[in-house]
């Protein structure tokens, strides 16, 4: 009688358990936490990496709505990174046993003090150490990579960095994506037009701040004879030094373009009316600027 009730409470814990929902090896364990800010509140999509005693990544993603994550790992020792937009990185270590839960609890981020912007003053791009991007999807599967070769552009900073404005300009016609017959397609009238519309160019004096290093920067973007307006979700990565010990600012953007909005809308279908090029263009942009050098 007393082995039944035992038998019958044991299930009964082992169903209530943190891991009784888990299917894990008989080796494995689970790693467990969840992500707060410096007021309780979770933070999503907060980034995490786990790496082993080798610095071996083995597993990354981020939290889900409820600033949690969980992961099966391996039994063993673990390094857990965890960072997320406007707070300072958190690191910790784990151990992890086999066919048990290995939480950290609460771990609480701290607020990240924003970077020093860039002095007031003119600012040139470094096209040298600077890329122009993009993507586009084929066929609804694989993606083609493209870039611009040649653009050059200026940054004005104002006293207050919002008041800061933006002229960038790219040759067309250095459009690149490996394939020659692509790239000179790309340039004919069924897309870029070169001969028509020789540039692309964005200019904006609107910078917005989101949070922490986070802006927006929108402006208008004239392509193919068209002007819209464009927000670039940019990332401001700070101050630094050049190999001649020039200063230098730097940060990455994006944004997503629609062909239609351009009226670049060539467009042929495959047998099965699938279009061979998405409507859709992501563009990223690594960008450092220089100092504008005053000659004569």
């Amino acid at each position: 009688m007393f082995g039944r009730w035992l038998e019958k409470r044991t299930d009964r814990v082992h169903r209530t358990s943190p891991l009784a929902a888990v299917r894990t090896p008989a080796d494995a364990g689970v790693l467990s936490c969840r992500v707060l800010d410096p007021v309780n509140q979770p933070v999503p999509w907060a980034e995490f990496t786990v790496t082993d005693r080798l610095g071996r990544k083995v597993v990354t993603g981020g939290t889900d709505p409820y600033g949690s994550f969980m992961a099966t790992v391996p039994a063993g020792e673990y390094r857990l990174a965890v960072s997320a937009e406007g707070y300072t990185p958190y690191r910790a270590t784990a151990m992890v046993a086999a066919n048990s839960l290995a939480s950290l609890g609460d771990v609480t981020l701290q607020v990240a003090p924003p970077s020093e912007p860039p002095m007031r003053g003119d600012w040139d791009i470094d096209p040298v150490h600077s890329s122009i991007v993009f993507t586009a999807r084929h066929i609804g599967l694989a993606r083609i990579h493209g870039r611009f070769n040649a653009f050059a552009g200026a940054v004005r900073i104002a006293d207050q960095v919002e008041s800061s404005a933006m002229h960038v300009v790219i040759d067309a016609a250095s459009i690149d994506t490996g394939v020659r017959m692509r790239d000179d397609h790309l340039r004919s009238p069924d897309f870029l037009d070169v001969g028509r519309y020789p540039t692309l160019e964005f200019y904006s004096e609107r910078f917005v701040r989101r949070s922490g290093n986070r802006w927006g920067v929108t402006g208008g973007l004239s392509l193919h004879g068209v002007t819209r307006t464009v927000t670039l979700d940019t990332e401001y990565l700070g101050l630094g030094n050049g190999m001649e010990g020039e200063t230098r600012a730097a940060c990455r953007a994006t944004t997503e373009l629609h062909r239609d909005d351009y009226t670049i809308n060539w467009q042929t279908l495959l047998a099965r009316g699938i279009a061979a090029i998405g409507p859709s263009i992501r563009v990223d942009l690594d960008v450092q600027i220089v100092p504008r050098v005053l000659t004569g």
